[in-house]
């Protein structure tokens, strides 16, 4: 069955609007992530800390013979987690990962792979609190790929003791898979599919940084957004739409199908931070479910130089 013109120009215009919501929602709070993260994010902080933790103990009681272990493949690698220690001069001092060719050498101004410089983020933290976390793009040493990483640090002295886990972008092949069970499930019971859809921790119909949104056609209304819990009931159609090229790009690209696709920008729920995303969305009854994928991916590590 195909959605006439008319009704997907609807569709288009509800689902900007509900962009621009949550983009407004997301922004008082933008730096602090949402609830919904998945279970393979969760463990992998987890393990972090508990890495970290075993390190700063160890550190703790040795002290700088501490930093030999803490280098090269040993106790203190756990899978494509590693311990680093910087001091509070920004000498990287021990490395059990990629960055161990920079041990000996200052990288307070060393940049990931956008440009940042997380060590000064890192350092300027650490003069004020014995613990933190900064965020960065980093080479993950078991697929070679640049991918975005949270680390977990604590100060221990002069000392900078640190451990990151990787959150990797969900792929578009895993968001039309998603997108595929919502529909299955939507259609066989609609009040257990939104329950299931709105559900934040440890979600089935969450992945990643992919999560299920559901907006009613007849209602206009936010039946299920599994990021933001704030929007379901939402009036999606309450604010303004801005007229222009970029609204009438993205509903030509609709076009009139009972599938589309569209690209804006969107809070993605596990950094708190707005990406590139493109969604894709399928027509179910009087209902549109859609998932998307956030697009920033880097190809490219960072090389020490």
């Amino acid at each position: 069955m195909n959605i006439g013109s008319s009704l997907m120009k609807c569709l288009a215009y509800i689902v900007l609007a509900c962009a621009l919501t949550q983009t407004a929602a997301f922004g008082a709070d933008q730096a602090t992530p949402t609830a919904n993260v998945t279970a393979s994010v969760e463990d992998a902080g987890l393990r972090a800390q508990v890495l970290l933790q075993r390190a700063v103990a160890h550190y703790q009681e040795i002290k700088d013979p501490a930093l030999a272990d803490f280098t090269g493949k040993g106790e203190f690698v756990d899978g494509e987690l590693y311990v680093y220690v910087v001091s509070t001069a920004g000498v990287l001092l021990a490395s059990g990962g990629p960055s161990s060719s920079g041990i000996g050498r200052n990288v307070a101004d060393q940049q990931d792979a956008l440009g940042k410089r997380f060590f000064r983020e890192m350092l300027t933290s650490a003069q004020t609190d014995e613990s933190g976390t900064v965020e960065y793009q980093w080479l993950n040493p078991l697929d070679n790929k640049v991918e975005r990483k949270v680390a977990h640090f604590r100060r221990v002295g002069d000392r900078i003791i640190a451990v990151g886990y990787y959150v990797a972008n969900a792929t578009p092949e895993q968001a039309q898979a998603l997108l595929a069970r919502a529909v299955d499930a939507l259609r066989a019971d609609p009040g257990k599919a939104i329950e299931a859809f709105n559900t934040l921790l440890r979600s089935p119909y969450a992945e990643d940084d992919l999560y299920v949104f559901v907006i009613g056609l007849s209602d206009k209304r936010v039946h299920a957004n599994g990021a933001d819990p704030r929007l379901i009931g939402t009036d999606a159609l309450s604010l303004r739409v801005p007229e222009g090229k970029f609204v009438q790009e993205r509903i030509a690209a609709a076009g009139q199908r009972d599938q589309a696709e569209l690209d804006y920008a969107w809070p993605n729920p596990v950094t708190g931070k707005v990406e590139n995303k493109h969604i894709f969305l399928h027509r179910v009854d009087d209902m549109v479910v859609g998932v998307g994928y956030y697009a920033r991916r880097i190809s490219d590590p960072t090389p020490w130089r």
